[in-house]
């Protein structure tokens, strides 16, 4: 084989390696909005099972144990969280990623919270408070209260979450809709 061969030779191996790589950037690409667009998400916290869930429409009213994606407001409980850690990065205003939580009150009921927190006088499973998250930094309840007209308050079961204990309640028009788990892992 002569040398212009062998020059001729790798530049088809090399057009041939690049055609492929652009192909699987494409289906990864094509891949990705398709999961985007048909309400696919991917959760890497702990407050639910790892793993991937999808956004289903919610086209009935929002109701007590509805688990809920749902886009933090951007107020200064929010910004703080994100310095903190507390949120991930993703596509809700503010830049932060949609939440995965149930809701345990809505408009008109009252959230009393104390060593745990009660809802119109029945206590809430799972809802104890953290003094202070992972790092030691003190955490501050937010006050009890009645929740206001067109808000939920939302509560994980995981010991660790950042919730309406601490951010109290957020606006009903944040929730994306209902989350169901598609592929998930419970560690």
């Amino acid at each position: 084989m002569t040398e212009a061969a062998t020059r001729r030779s790798m530049t088809t191996q090399q057009r041939r390696g690049i055609v492929v790589l652009s192909m699987a950037a494409v289906a990864a690409i094509l891949l990705v909005v398709t999961a985007v667009a048909g309400g696919y998400r991917i959760n890497l916290t702990p407050s639910e099972p790892l793993g991937l869930w999808r956004i289903v429409p919610l086209y009935r009213p929002l109701a007590i144990d509805d688990l809920v994606f749902i886009c933090p407001p951007e107020t200064a409980e929010m910004v703080k969280a994100r310095a903190r850690g507390y949120l991930r990065s993703g596509s809700c205003p503010g830049g932060v990623a949609p939440l995965i939580k149930t809701v345990i009150a809505v408009a008109g009921q009252h959230v009393e919270i104390g060593a745990s927190v009660n809802v119109d006088g029945r206590e809430v499973s799972s809802s104890s408070l953290a003094q202070r998250d992972g790092k030691g930094r003190p955490l501050t309840p937010f006050p009890s209260g009645i929740v206001p007209r067109g808000y939920v308050f939302l509560l994980s079961a995981f010991p660790g979450s950042y919730d309406s204990r601490y951010f109290g309640p957020v606006p009903a028009s944040g929730i994306l809709g209902l989350a169901q788990e598609v592929l998930t892992y419970a560690p």
